[in-house]
């Protein structure tokens, strides 16, 4: 009775609260960070890291840990009560690598948390959501960041993350959301980018990537938002981008594009178009028509040639739009979407005249 006793208790324990090494490895991690305004780890106490740890979400069967969700900016009332946002430092300990059932770890918008991300990170095979922006982590993203084949979302955005983005990354089969925005991350897109079959965001601006952008996201059919802004991508913008069925961002700004502008940007379902501060040369391409609808065109600084496009007149909708700091020469085409437009978006062309500039 005692032997079967032991053993059902062994059995049975794991299940009716956090189990022991779940525990350790949340207080090993809690262990490397600071916190100290709002107390985010005082409930961090007792036996079961699944009953009102804060931020800690476990499986309703297996008891192990699934989430981690610590957001230094937030709505809960521990915030609205210290009426401030989170600060925190130290660093992500590699302990964190221990809670082999981890689905989800958010640790975003604390500022002052540094080091790298654990390399370990990429042993968690249940891993759907990585979450670190807003933070001041340094070093490459993991170069085997690949092996977490279930991830669907990826945002280190804000950070200090340097090296290249890994060829590993387009085994990221089930990847729909991809921030890297405002780090320092250098080199290529990886050519087989268009790998990323499920990818609907890609947001990349604010770093130094650089060389041409791959034909090869052409491919990936649920892409809706493209931002690879303030770069230094070079080459010509592929035209295979204006064939794509549902992208309707496309930030291409401040980078160093050569070559003429695709016609087919300006027929496609894109919606807000912002190819400024690049080297494009030639005329707009006057195609526009009953089905272009745009709230923003901006194609200014850089080195377009030629008269306005007189199709223009003919957009069922042209909300913002911006000519200036080209080589753009003729009258301004009258009635809409001209004569709601300020004199800033044809500024600083070469000939450019009529209203809202001056009289031809």
């Amino acid at each position: 009775f005692t032997i079967f006793s032991v053993l059902v208790f062994t059995v049975i324990s794991p299940v009716n609260g956090c189990p022991p090494s779940d525990r350790a490895a949340l207080l090993a991690f809690k262990a490397a960070l600071h916190e100290p305004y709002l107390g985010i780890f005082n409930s961090w106490t007792g036996t079961d890291c699944c009953h009102n740890w804060y931020g800690v979400s476990c499986d309703p069967q297996s008891h192990r840990v699934a989430d981690i969700n610590l957001r230094g900016e937030s709505e809960d009332p521990i915030f609205e009560r210290a009426h401030r946002t989170g600060f925190m430092t130290g660093f992500i300990s590699p302990e964190i690598c221990k809670l082999t059932r981890l689905s989800s770890l958010t640790i975003a918008d604390w500022k002052g948390i540094t080091g790298e991300i654990p390399k370990c990170i990429t042993s968690l095979p249940f891993l759907r959501v990585l979450d670190l922006i807003g933070n001041k982590l340094s070093g490459e993203i993991p170069a085997d960041i690949g092996r977490l084949k279930r991830l669907t979302v990826l945002n280190v955005a804000d950070n200090q993350l340097l090296g290249r983005i890994p060829s590993s990354f387009t085994s990221l089969s089930n990847l729909m959301h991809l921030d890297l925005r405002n780090n320092k991350i250098s080199g290529p897109i990886p050519c087989k980018a268009g790998d990323l079959s499920m990818l609907s965001r890609a947001l990349l601006s604010g770093n130094m990537i650089s060389g041409p952008i791959p034909v090869s996201i052409c491919r990936i059919y649920r892409l809706a938002d493209l931002d690879l802004s303030m770069n230094k991508m070079s080459g010509v913008i592929p035209p295979c981008l204006g064939k794509m069925a549902v992208l309707a961002t496309l930030n291409l700004d401040c980078n160093m594009l050569m070559g003429t502008i695709p016609t087919t940007l300006l027929t496609s379902a894109i919606g807000n178009l912002n190819l400024s501060r690049n080297a494009l040369e030639g005329n707009i391409p006057d195609v526009f028509g009953l089905t272009s609808y745009f709230t923003v065109i901006d194609l200014s600084h850089n080195k377009l040639r030629g008269p306005i496009p007189r199709s223009l007149s003919a957009a069922s909708y042209i909300g913002h739009l911006d000519l200036s700091y080209n080589h753009l020469c003729g009258r301004i085409p009258a009635g809409a979407p001209f004569d709601h437009l300020e004199a800033s978006s044809f500024m600083y062309n070469d000939c450019l005249c009529g209203k809202p500039l001056r009289a031809c």
